[in-house]
């Protein structure tokens, strides 16, 4: 019998002067992943990137219920995207998009 993998919703806020792509921020957050845990616990903790705003600076990922403190951790230590300066923070963690929407004022 499967068992149905809990997912958690992350919001970010990307500071940084320059605005990046989708891509180029989706591969610091790789790359901060795989440094920390290595292709093994990357690869546990599920990460999807769900919705990203360049313009605002917001990313919504999901990861696996377990992973989230590893993914925190990974994203605490991104201090620079694509050559340049940037910090991420978490602005909230919730178990569904509809109520992460709510939360951050994207109304969906």
């Amino acid at each position: 019998m499967r068992i149905k993998t809990r997912r958690r919703y992350l919001a970010l806020k990307i500071d940084a002067a320059e605005k990046f792509e989708q891509k180029v921020f989706l591969d610091a957050l790789w790359s901060a992943i795989l440094r920390l845990y290595g292709e093994y616990g990357a690869s546990k903790t599920g990460l999807t990137l769900i919705d990203y705003n360049t313009e605002k600076g917001i990313a919504i990922i999901r990861a696996a219920h377990t992973e989230v403190e590893k993914v925190r951790a990974a994203i605490a230590t991104i201090t620079e995207i694509n050559g340049n300066p940037a910090a991420v923070h978490v602005l909230f963690v919730s178990g569904t998009l509809k109520v992460l929407h709510r939360k951050i004022g994207i109304s969906h």
